[in-house]
């Protein structure tokens, strides 16, 4: 029954952390160029989310085990998170906006690493389990989107502060009922060094086209809503390109252990890059046709979903036992961390100069780079 009710708290919690992302990836852009805000301030605010996963987590995680208080930080991290969002009620100007997104987030980014290490420890390593239970968190991102386009259509995008704060307390609840995580036996050393593991061609290739991939991927969670929205389609509608992306996902997360059998990790990783590749050369140059950009949100369930799930397996193969954490925080800082903020940074710088289709152009030129590398670089099996 305990466990049961730790798993409630824990699906509650993916819920409204990624309803968090549901908010902030379509409309956090949208808010920013309604204060009018210029396109270099909005790269950088929003890249704060991403800039904090780059290091935030590897320090929450090496409080936590060295403390051996996951359940307090995770309580704290969830407070601070909530209490540092608030001045977005009222703060209207970048460098107030600067510092609350960044303190916040570096609290938000702290949750979810912590609460994934109590969850595996519940389920004992389940893979399947988890993935039904992180199932809600894409429940959360789509809940969150479609109510939150219509709201903003309705009441106006000063709206969007309110659904963050009321999304953010939800979370801080959650992250009060999580419970402390199980013991878990120490396991053997691994002899391989980390370093030696680095050195490994294949596993250089792996991070090099996950990096890649995210960065192709900033222009399009700094800047897909701002570019649509500026070729006449409703705050609604765009809240429904975001969400039927994410339906696309839950459903290929559903699929994976099909398509494991069927295909090798590096064929469903090749695919991904590929189908990225073509789907943002869709966005840049088919933005005026409403089927073409159903069919790249649709193309989201191999540019994310599948790609997130071999990158995993791939980091789980390389990175054993001892350097589990530390490959698993590399692989965040590489992608969604780096590579991400900087791709949201760099669209920023270029928006206005060269244009939004020729910067999505660049992002499917980053993917096509991807495809190469990892084609070069990882084995057959």
């Amino acid at each position: 029954m305990k466990k049961q009710a730790a798993l409630l708290a824990i699906a509650g919690f993916y819920f409204c952390y990624f309803a968090f992302n549901g908010l902030f990836s379509p409309f956090w852009g949208l808010y920013l160029a309604g204060l009018a805000f210029p396109a270099w301030q909005i790269g950088i605010l929003t890249s704060l989310t991403q800039i904090n996963r780059i290091y935030a987590p590897a320090l929450w995680g090496y409080l936590a085990d060295r403390t051996g208080k996951r359940q307090l930080i995770l309580r704290v991290a969830g407070v601070f998170g909530l209490l540092f969002f608030i001045p977005l009620l009222i703060t209207k100007t970048f460098w107030p906006i600067f510092i609350a997104v960044l303190l916040g987030s570096f609290f938000w980014s702290a949750a979810l690493p912590l609460v994934e290490a109590t969850a595996m420890s519940l389920l004992k390593g389940d893979s399947g389990a988890y993935s039904r239970l992180r199932i809600w968190g894409s429940l959360g991102f789509v809940a969150a989107t479609v109510a939150a386009g219509y709201l903003i259509e309705a009441q106006g995008v000063t709206i969007f502060p309110v659904a963050v704060i009321s999304v953010m307390a939800g979370l801080a609840l959650y992250c009060w009922w999580v419970p402390e995580a199980p013991a878990v036996q120490a396991q053997q050393a691994v002899e391989t060094r980390f370093l030696d593991i680095l050195r490994r061609r294949e596993v250089q290739s792996l991070l090099l086209a996950c990096f890649l991939m995210a960065l192709a991927h900033g222009p399009y969670y700094s800047f897909y809503s701002i570019y649509v929205a500026n070729q006449g389609y409703s705050k609604s509608t765009i809240g429904w390109f975001w969400t039927l992306g994410v339906v696309a996902e839950i459903a290929i997360f559903w699929l994976m252990p099909r398509l494991n059998l069927r295909f090798s990790h590096k064929a469903l990783l090749l695919f991904g890059f590929a189908i990225a590749a073509l789907r943002f050369s869709i966005i840049a140059w088919g933005i005026s046709s409403l089927l073409l950009l159903l069919l790249a949100q649709l193309a989201h369930a191999f540019t994310f979903g599948s790609n997130h799930a071999v990158n995993m397996a791939y980091i789980h193969r390389y990175f054993a036992g001892r350097h589990q954490a530390k490959g698993q925080a590399l692989y965040i800082a590489m992608s969604f961390g780096i590579g991400g903020s900087l791709g949201g940074i760099i669209a920023g710088m270029l928006w206005q100069q060269i244009g939004g289709a020729w910067v999505f152009s660049l992002a499917a030129l980053a993917c096509a780079c991807a495809y190469a590398i990892a084609w070069r670089g990882l084995p057959k099996a």
